[in-house]
């Protein structure tokens, strides 16, 4: 998780320092205000015009000042739920921290909690499947990667834990750590479903959908990001695989660098990984063999193998080729876990 710290006053620039040294499981960067800074910390005079630079990059803000400065500063650039960042409030005596936007699907909820813990301070939990410790739908998606398809089932399905009512279950997947919330089978009102059919084996279903493809992609250097896109886009159309389900994308080690490539994995936020000929060599399959590209690479097919070494899985869309790009896909292994974290 990237994380920006912001703080306006002396006392939450030392604070901000504290939360960076402890906080190793977060990517974080911090912000100060000027005057109170110090040469770890990037210095800013407007907080708007900060907050405006930031809220699109960042997966979570977390300010050290009033919650009311923090609110009206992230106000304006306010969509989705689905799409905001986590926003946390602590004040800068480090007594309280305060999860005020995204709790459950950007992770406000446990960042705050494992603030609270590190700061030896209070977090103040104000969603109710949390304070109640029940199942939230949101929460278990986000932790297991899963894309919720329908929001307005989502809150269905969290209204009824709250009134007492069990929620169902058909997965596609091995699941473990099943809540007492949660009945495995079709006898309720409300359910979900996991899987990537088109189903709906609840009167209320919550469809929820596995982020769980890699792409393996090769490329002639030079290649455009659109040329690559167009590859991507109508590989996967071919393979009814939604573009949505995409969680990484791996290739050779000579396409680190590859602007085009870099540049896709930027705009659709994207893990880029690669390999070295050798390990792609290690991979074991059945792949399209190529003695051009391996006398090229060193390696008789880049994305079939690099797709299966990063996923760990099973190829799912075999190489397609065109306009000098090659694209395969393959699924990572899920088990889902209803007692998994989001940090």
């Amino acid at each position: 998780m990237k994380v920006a710290i912001i703080s306006l006053t002396e006392n939450g620039r030392r604070l901000s320092g504290l939360i960076a040294e402890k906080v190793d499981f977060l990517c974080s960067e911090r912000f100060c205000f000027k005057g109170h800074g110090d040469s770890s910390a990037h210095s800013f005079d407007s907080l708007a015009g900060l907050v405006a630079d930031v809220f699109g990059r960042f997966d979570a803000l977390i300010f050290v000042c009033a919650c009311g400065i923090a609110v009206r500063a992230v106000a304006p650039h306010l969509r989705s739920k689905m799409t905001d960042p986590a926003v946390v409030v602590i004040d800068d005596c480090g007594r309280f921290v305060i999860p005020v936007l995204s709790g459950h699907i950007g992770g406000a909820n446990a960042l705050a909690e494992r603030l609270a813990e590190l700061l030896d301070a209070q977090a103040a939990v104000t969603t109710a499947t949390d304070t109640g410790r029940h199942f939230s739908p949101d929460s278990f998606a986000a932790a297991n990667r899963l894309i919720i398809t329908d929001m307005d089932a989502a809150k269905a399905v969290a209204a009824a834990v709250l009134d007492g009512e069990k929620t169902g279950l058909v997965s596609d997947y091995e699941y473990v750590n099943l809540p007492s919330d949660v009945s495995a089978g079709t006898d309720c009102h409300t359910g979900l479903y996991i899987g990537i059919s088109d189903v709906k084996p609840f009167p209320v279903t919550l469809r929820l959908v596995p982020r769980n493809v890699v792409l393996g992609i090769g490329c002639r250097r030079g290649t455009e990001c659109g040329a690559i896109e167009n590859a991507v886009v109508n590989a996967l159309k071919s393979a009814d695989i939604a573009i949505e389900r995409v969680c990484a994308v791996a290739t050779i080690d000579l396409k680190a660098e590859e602007a085009g490539l870099l540049a896709l994995c930027e705009k659709y936020g994207w893990e880029l990984c690669t390999y070295t000929a050798a390990e792609l060599c290690d991979v074991s399959g059945d792949f399209t063999l190529s003695d051009f590209v391996k006398s090229v690479t060193g390696v008789d097919n880049v994305c079939e193998r690099s797709a299966v070494r990063k996923s760990g899985g099973q190829l799912v869309l075999r190489k397609t080729a065109a306009d000098g790009v090659t694209v395969a896909a393959a699924e990572m292994p899920v088990i889902l876990d209803f007692g998994r974290k989001i940090l």
